[in-house]
C-alpha cells in the first residue's frame, strides 16, 4: 500500500490537473489563508506561534509574519491558525475530516524547497485525494482513532513530493509518519480542549518531519499498512484502497467533493444556524418558547448533540460543536461568528435559558441524505402551543453548491478584513488565481504579512 501510493504521488504531473481542479485548489488555499489570518491574534495560535519561532530555524514563514521557522514549525503554527476557528473545509465520506489541514505543510515545504506554484497547487491537488480516499474508505472515530491520522499519509506524501523524494522515500516517509504519531479520538469526546484546533495541524508538523527523515535516508517499519501489527490491524480496520481509481488520468479529483463552510462551527451544524435565525425572527420574542427540538444526521447528532457537555459548554471549543448551543446563540444574534463563542457569551443568561429548552434528535430522513446535504431543522413550541419550523437542507459550499471564486473572494475578504487592508487583501487574491504560472511562492508568501 505504501509503495502504491508514493507511486502514485511520485507520478502525478502538473499537466494532470484539468481547469476545474486547478480552479478548486486555489479557491481552498485561499479560503485556508483567510481562516489563518482571521485567527492571527488569538491566544492559541500567538502561543503555538511563539514557540515555532524560539525554536529557531529559517526554512518556512509563519502566515502574518516577515519571520521564519523550521519547516515543521512553520506548518504546526500556519496550521493553528487555518484550524482554530473552525471554519476551514471539510469533507464528508465514512469518514469526516478537516483536509485543509494538509495546506499548512504544503506552503511550507513549497517555501523551503523553491517550487513553483503550480507545483504547490499539485501538491494541495494530491493530498486531499490521498487523505479523502482514506476518509472515503473507513471511519477511524468509530474505532477511537482520531481523523488527523489519515492527514499523517496525505501531508507526509505531499511533503515528499515537494522535496522531491524518489517513490522508496516516499514510501518511508508514511511509515515513519504513521509508527510514532497516532492521534486518539478523546480530542473530541466530552468537554473538549485546545486540542481539538491543534491535532490536525500536529498531523501536518509530524509529517514533514517525517518526509525529512525520510529524505536523510532514515527508515520506517516495513509493511506499516497490512503488517500484523500495522495500521489497519492495530487502527482502521481492513480498507479497501485503489489507487487506480484516485485522480487525474481521467479521473475526477476529490477536492472537488469538498465543502467549504459559511460560519465558524462544526460541519453538521451549518445548516442549523440559517433555521434557527429564521424561527427566532418568526417568533419575535423568545420568552414566548416553551421547547426547542433540533432534528439533524447521525453525525451532526453524534458530535454535537448527543453529550451532555454540549449543553453546558465552558470552551470555545466544546460551544462551536454543540448543536445546542450554536441554535441558542443563532437564535439570540442570528448568526454565528467568532465572538460567539468568547467568555461573556458562554455565560450569557439568555442563551443559557434557552439550551435548557433544547432537545437534539437523530432523523434518519436526513441522514440519508448526507454527503451531498447536511440538513438541520429548529422547531420551537411556544406558550400558546403555536408551533413554528424551519428547516435547512444545504448552503452555499455544500458538495452540491459548490463556492464560486466570488464565494470565497468574499468569505476570505470577510475573514481577514479586520487585519488587513483592502489593497493588501487584493494583493493575496492575485498572488493566488496567478500561482499557476509563478516560478515560486515567494510573492504569496510575502503578502501575507500583517504588518506590510
Amino acid at each position: 500500500m505504501a509503495e502504491r501510493l508514493a507511486n502514485y504521488v511520485h507520478s502525478a504531473a502538473v499537466g494532470d490537473l484539468d481547469a476545474a481542479t486547478t480552479e478548486r485548489a486555489k479557491l481552498h488555499l485561499l479560503d485556508s489563508l483567510g481562516c489563518g489570518i482571521a485567527a492571527f491574534r488569538e491566544g492559541t495560535v500567538s502561543a503555538v506561534r511563539d514557540l515555532a519561532l524560539a525554536g529557531g530555524g529559517n526554512a518556512a514563514t509563519i502566515i502574518g509574519t516577515k519571520r521564519r521557522a523550521a519547516v515543521e514549525w512553520a506548518a504546526f503554527a500556519n496550521g493553528a491558525g487555518i484550524r482554530a476557528d473552525d471554519i476551514n473545509d471539510v469533507y464528508v465520506g465514512r469518514q469526516t475530516g478537516h483536509p485543509s489541514d494538509n495546506i499548512a505543510a504544503c506552503l511550507a515545504c513549497a517555501e523551503m524547497s523553491g517550487a513553483s506554484g503550480a507545483e504547490l497547487l499539485l501538491s494541495i491537488v494530491l493530498a486531499y485525494e490521498v487523505e479523502c480516499r482514506f476518509m472515503d474508505a473507513g471511519a477511524l472515530d468509530a474505532r477511537g482513532w482520531d481523523h488527523p491520522n489519515y492527514a499523517l499519509i496525505s501531508s507526509a506524501l505531499a511533503a515528499g513530493r515537494l522535496t522531491k523524494l524518489p517513490p522508496e522515500k516516499l514510501a518511508q516517509s508514511i511509515s515513519l509518519a504513521l509508527s510514532g504519531h497516532l492521534a486518539m479520538n478523546q480530542t473530541r469526546l466530552g468537554a473538549l480542549s485546545n486540542w481539538k484546533g491543534l491535532a490536525g495541524p500536529e498531523a501536518a508538523r509530524n509529517a514533514v518531519f517525517a518526509a525529512l527523515l525520510a529524505r536523510a535516508g532514515i527508515t520506517g517499519p516495513p509493511r506499516i499498512f497490512d503488517g500484523e501489527a500495522g495500521f489497519f490491524r492495530q487502527v482502521t480496520g481492513p480498507l479497501q484502497i485503489d489507487t487506480s481509481r484516485f485522480g487525474g488520468r481521467g479521473n475526477r479529483f476529490k477536492i472537488r467533493d469538498c465543502f467549504m463552510k459559511s460560519y465558524p462551527a462544526q460541519a453538521q451544524t451549518q445548516t442549523a444556524i440559517p433555521a434557527a435565525a429564521k424561527v427566532a425572527k418568526a417568533v419575535g420574542d423568545l420568552s414566548r418558547i416553551r421547547s426547542i427540538e433540533v432534528r439533524s444526521t447521525h453525525m451532526g447528532w453524534l458530535m454535537a448533540g448527543s453529550m451532555p457537555e454540549r449543553w453546558a459548554p465552558k470552551t470555545s471549543e466544546t460551544a462551536d460543536h454543540s448543536l445546542p448551543y450554536i441554535v441558542a446563540r443563532a437564535m439570540l444574534d442570528g448568526t454565528i461568528t467568532a465572538a460567539s463563542y468568547a467568555p461573556e457569551a458562554l455565560r450569557d443568561e439568555k442563551a443559557l435559558a434557552l439550551l435548557k429548552l433544547i432537545t437534539v434528535r437523530e432523523d434518519p430522513s436526513m441522514t440519508a441524505l448526507v454527503p451531498r446535504q447536511s440538513p438541520n431543522s429548529v422547531t420551537a413550541t411556544l406558550d400558546d402551543g403555536r408551533v413554528i419550523t424551519e428547516r435547512v437542507d444545504d448552503l452555499p459550499g455544500f458538495m452540491g453548491r459548490p463556492m464560486t471564486r466570488a464565494d470565497v473572494e468574499a468569505k476570505f475578504q470577510r475573514n481577514a478584513k479586520t487585519l488587513l487592508k483592502a489593497g493588501q487583501l487584493r494583493q493575496i487574491s492575485n498572488a493566488v488565481w496567478s500561482l499557476d504560472g509563478a516560478a515560486t511562492v515567494r510573492e504569496l508568501i510575502d503578502s501575507l504579512n500583517i504588518d506590510a
